[in-house]
């Protein structure tokens, strides 16, 4: 069985921006990826470690799982969201999957980190992260 693959999209100043799962070639790309490196260090200054067993790719190393999953594409389309807004302003994500736990997660944290309401649909349902909380409670 073949999945299909994910992707997201945020739409900012009346134009879609979308985003692929581990996807090198974006607008802004090294931005985005720097971006993502800081906050990544600075959760795990909080205890963050990634969850490779969220990867759906046969990969058997686990660094090479913790970059896949650290590239997931709700986390692209955030941190472009971040670099492209004004402080404060919520961002608004589209997914096509179900977010995976690990990006529930990091979503969390990055909502208290940056001060930010960030609303992200997915597949199953629409999550609203806020001050390091998500309104489904964490049951998804």
């Amino acid at each position: 069985m073949k999945k299909n693959p994910g992707y997201s999209w945020i739409e900012i100043s009346k134009r879609v921006h979308v985003f692929r799962a581990g996807d090198d070639s974006g607008p802004q790309c090294e931005a985005i990826h720097k971006s993502l490196e800081v906050l990544y260090s600075l959760m795990a200054k909080e205890g963050y470690v990634p969850d490779p067993r969220e990867v759906s790719q046969n990969v058997e190393e686990e660094e090479e799982k913790r970059r896949l999953v650290c590239g997931h594409s709700e986390r692209l389309a955030i941190a472009f969201g971040l670099l492209n807004t004004e402080a404060g302003t919520p961002l608004q994500v589209m997914k096509n999957l179900r977010v995976c736990g690990d990006c529930h997660e990091v979503t969390k944290m990055i909502s208290k980190m940056v001060g930010r309401e960030i609303l992200v649909r997915d597949a199953n349902r629409f999550h609203l992260f806020k001050d390091g909380t998500c309104s489904c409670k964490d049951r998804w």
